[in-house]
């Protein structure tokens, strides 16, 4: 058999799962987030041609002039990309006039809400189900005929097959008949376990087993990851998730969890690029202003840090410690935590990285050091580790190629924030002044502006920006400042210490720009 046969016959074996991301209509949906139009494209320009996601559902129907400028400008661009069936909208049974904002806004696909239980039917919408599936019947018509494509979410549906699945099969079987191409199932409340999950679905696929099913997933309970598997192991053809899991109340199933158990766990296939993850993730968290939790698989800062000495050591032997979610998959690395429980691997792991050889005797000094740090609760970065050499080691501080000779930073009411700096880079003084959106702001623009101007070189860019403080409320407390910086391929983390928050960050920059200017000077 030839290769070619061979790898046929092995996506036969492994069930295509289609994915729709909701990050940018049920996401929105999270307390606080609100995302302009433009950001609203640049989410969707990446998850259509970098993540690959199967569909995107952009916007609720009607919700505002914004929402129309960002469906319109979505549309365009899918159009542009020959993508435009992916795109889809949030319509309502309401007389055709969801479906003419998305004609108008150039989308095709409308996912028409209907109501999953019999409460919501009765109670919210005070009608008979015969009225309400009349309604629908009315809604996909005039849809199809405009030449758009229909699917149904059944609201409240997990409500729905436990408290009246008479009438979720009344429904289904009208709806049968009508022209729509999926039937949508949401555990709106996130009320389901993954047990229900298998039994409701199994009901549905049973009963009609030539549609097409998706499952929509809330993680009120915290197993909107396990109910997504269970849905598809009892046959849902698609999945529903929102990226880093936002959503409404504890948010939906996150978009790069629900991708790996797929793949490691039900041996599926998708067309998602596992090594875009991250990137995706990352500019949701900015445009969203919801941070990532450290230890979030997947995406999380922390989740492919190995902090143990005993787990560096495993590493080192024969990668004892490694699992199939290896960082390189995701476009990532692994790293190993510097702190009081490292031991002697992690602390070998790290200087290998920076080229640093040790003796095993000095080796155990500096980890030494770095385990004291820890128990003062101090945060030690990999770019922290040469000062701490050459500090244990009694060697000359590693030279600073970037000195600070002054600065003045200003704001004043009505305003904006200024900094007028002077700063010396390999030996020769720059001076500089610059505004901007606040103190520290205005301090990086006037950097900004040296090493463009003088220099000829780019800035690094600055990725992330994180402050703590010691609770208490003390004004005169300690400020701890940790940036993340990008230049090239590389991602480099600085941290300041200060009681003013402005010195802390310039302190955590300069850390930076002297490691920026060592590996700017190595030939």
């Amino acid at each position: 058999m030839g290769t070619a046969e061979q790898i046929m016959n092995a996506q036969l074996q492994q069930p295509y799962v289609e994915i729709m991301d909701c990050t940018l209509r049920d996401g929105e949906q999270t307390s606080g987030v609100s995302f302009l139009p433009h950001e609203k494209l640049m989410i969707a320009r990446k998850l259509l041609s970098e993540v690959n996601i199967d569909r995107i559902e952009v916007a609720s129907a009607r919700v505002s002039d914004g929402e129309r400028d960002a469906v319109s400008m979505i549309c365009r661009y899918a159009q542009s990309i020959d993508k435009l069936d992916r795109v889809e909208v949030l319509g309502f049974v309401d007389d055709g006039v969801s479906i003419d904002w998305i004609r108008a806004c150039g989308g095709k696909v409308v996912n028409l809400l209907a109501k999953g239980s019999l409460k919501h039917c009765v109670q919210q919408l005070g009608k008979q189900p015969c009225e309400h599936i009349a309604d629908i019947r009315r809604s996909v018509e005039y849809a199809v005929s405009l030449g758009m494509q229909v699917n149904v979410y059944l609201e409240d549906w997990s409500s729905g097959m436990r408290d009246s699945s008479d009438y979720v099969y009344t429904l289904m079987d009208a709806l049968s008949q009508m022209d729509i191409r999926r039937f949508m199932l949401p555990d709106t409340l996130g009320i389901m376990h993954p047990l229900q999950c298998v039994e409701y679905i199994r009901k549905m696929v049973r009963r009609y087993p030539d549609k097409h099913f998706d499952f929509h997933a809330h993680n009120d309970y915290d197993l909107a990851v396990s109910n997504s598997l269970a849905a598809v192991l009892s046959g849902c053809k698609g999945l529903h998730t929102t990226v880093n899991g936002l959503g409404e109340r504890c948010g939906n199933a996150p978009l790069s969890s629900v991708q790996v158990i797929l793949k490691d766990h039900y041996n599926a296939r998708t067309g998602i690029h596992e090594n875009k993850l991250n990137d995706i993730s990352r500019l949701v968290e900015g445009y969203s202003g919801i941070a990532i939790a450290p230890n979030m698989p997947i995406v999380g800062e922390n989740v492919f840090t190995q902090v143990a000495g005993v787990h560096a050591d495993g590493d080192t032997k024969d990668k004892l410690y490694y699992n199939e979610l290896v960082p390189e998959r995701f476009g990532r690395k692994r790293e190993y935590a510097l702190g009081k429980n490292s031991g002697r691997a992690n602390i070998a792991k790290n200087l290998e990285e920076l080229g640093l050889e040790l003796t095993p005797e000095q080796t155990r000094k500096v980890t030494a050091r770095i385990t004291e740090l820890g128990d003062k609760k101090e945060l030690v970065t990999q770019e922290d580790l040469p000062y701490i050499v050459s500090d244990v080691l009694k060697h000359s501080t590693p030279e600073n190629r970037v000195k600070l000779i002054s600065y003045v930073v200003s704001t004043s009411y009505g305003l904006k924030p200024g900094a007028n700096i002077k700063v010396e880079i390999n030996g020769r003084q720059y001076e500089a002044g610059a505004t901007g959106d606040g103190q520290y702001d205005a301090f990086v623009k006037a950097l900004r502006y040296i090493y463009k101007k003088y220099l000829g070189r780019t800035f690094p860019v600055l990725a992330n920006y994180a402050v703590s403080i010691p609770p208490g409320g003390r004004t005169d407390a300690l400020v701890q400042t940790i940036i993340t910086w990008h230049f090239g391929d590389r991602i480099v983390k600085t941290r300041g210490l200060d009681a003013d928050q402005t010195e802390a960050a310039i302190k955590a920059t300069f850390k930076m720009l002297n490691i920026y200017e060592d590996e700017s000077q190595k030939p």
